[in-house]
């Protein structure tokens, strides 16, 4: 019970599962930026009013059936934009990844004919990520607080220097007035968010008051349970979620006589849609044997993989299997995206030990990057903190009480509590 009520588990899975979705769908948008008024905009072959009829019956969300204008739509494609960007940077992550949400549910909901199943992983992953606290490792809010603790800061309470936090939520809170007195939303999405507005608005204001009064510091105790809770009940579902996405398509793909018979990759190979590069299709689909195991062991392992986490050895080899499979079918097939996305989903069983590692590679990356710039000493002077590093994370361990991070991992004795900042609980 502790372990699920007393620290958010899976701190750096679910960092990367924010950045691997964040950044998913914001190169996908810049990607389609110059044909975004064909696939969401006035352009769209599924014009404005199919898209209010079929809305109309499946009561879907999409705030691009508010006006029907050409500026309103800009401006939620550059919104959508924009809270990618901040949500993949862990800018305010909880307030991001309300807006980010918004962003993927509007435009996907606008024309529900042209994505795929990657999108399909976006639209579940994007409503996931806001009960999840995402931004306790590699982001700007990390940062913030690692600054705040070493001002002298109580890490359990709100940062009092955190203007933009508040503001943000104030601005959120007058345009979900203005939409609420149109008439706009359905009981069910004002239920939602109001609520997540209202429950923000408490936490911080029991966080700000928390340090003068014992009782709203009891209080405060109990909110971050709750949170603990919502966290580790978010990181739950997606976990499921990733094994129910492998398990029905192993399962439905044995029923298919092309699966059983070995030629379901052959097809596709020799496909002009799917043949970016047609002299490595037809170089791959030469080869029957490797047709013949690629097909049969793409089975095996969608299905065997949700089994397979009783094992943690036998669990990473699948995971690694699992992901050059995806990075084979975004440069073969020309499937980017959809491989990003089931990537960033399996992220989430990927060991701790193994991401700090990487961690490790990319912070010393940077600094050697850093260290190449004119005024690298300057900002090495002026803005590291005691142990010279300006990420957040002075020190790479496991914070919430993992031996070695991945989600389910055996508790330490003494489970380091993590940073609380601004509106993210």
């Amino acid at each position: 019970m502790t372990k699920a009520t007393g620290y958010a588990l899976g701190p750096y899975q679910t960092a990367v599962v924010r950045i691997g979705f964040a950044g998913t769908w914001l190169f996908f948008l810049l990607r389609e930026l110059p044909h975004r008024q064909e696939m969401y905009g006035p352009d769209s072959p599924w014009n404005w009013d199919m898209a209010q009829q079929l809305i109309a019956n499946n009561g879907a969300f999409t705030a691009l059936m508010w006006s029907d204008g050409n500026l309103w739509f800009e401006v939620v494609y550059a919104l959508a934009i924009l809270s990618s960007a901040l949500l993949l940077l862990g800018w305010h992550t909880r307030v991001m990844s309300v807006l980010f949400m918004i962003g993927v549910l509007s435009l996907q909901n606008r024309s529900i004919f042209m994505g795929d199943g990657g999108d399909n992983v976006i639209h579940l992953m994007a409503t996931y990520l806001v009960f999840i606290r995402c931004g306790q490792v590699w982001s700007l809010d990390a940062r913030r607080a690692a600054r705040a603790r070493a001002g002298g800061a109580d890490a359990d309470l709100v940062d009092p220097v955190d203007r933009v936090g508040p503001a943000l939520w104030w601005v959120c809170g007058l345009a979900l007035s203005a939409v609420t007195f149109m008439g706009e939303l359905s009981h069910g999405w004002l239920l939602f968010l109001w609520g997540m507005l209202l429950a923000h608005g408490l936490w911080w204001a029991v966080g700000w008051r928390a340090g003068r009064s014992a009782s709203l510091g009891e209080f405060r105790k109990l909110l971050d349970v709750v949170a603990n809770i919502a966290h580790n009940a978010g990181l739950l579902v997606i976990m499921v979620e990733a094994c129910l996405i492998y398990a029905t398509a192993g399962w439905y793909k044995i029923q298919g006589s092309r699966w059983q018979d070995g030629t379901a990759v052959y097809y596709p190979l020799n496909l002009d849609y799917f043949s970016p590069w047609p002299a490595l299709s037809e170089l791959l689909s030469s080869h029957g044997i490797m047709v013949l195991l690629v097909t049969y062991g793409t089975v095996a392992v969608q299905v065997a993989f949700p089994f397979t986490l009783f094992n943690r050895r036998v669990k990473n080899v699948l995971l690694a299997a699992m992901i050059v499979e995806h990075s084979v079918i975004a440069v073969v097939l020309g499937l980017p995206f959809f491989s990003l996305a089931m990537i960033a989903a399996d992220s989430v069983f990927l060991p701790t030990s193994f991401l700090l590692r990487v961690g490790g590679w990319a912070a010393r990356a940077r600094d050697v990057a850093v260290s190449r710039l004119p005024l690298s000493r300057l900002r090495r002077s002026g803005g590291a903190d005691d142990e010279g590093r300006t990420d957040g994370m002075p020190e790479q361990r496991v914070p919430d009480g993992q031996s070695d991070g991945s989600p389910g991992g055996k508790p330490d004795e003494e489970p380091t509590r993590t940073a609380h900042v601004g509106f993210s609980p």
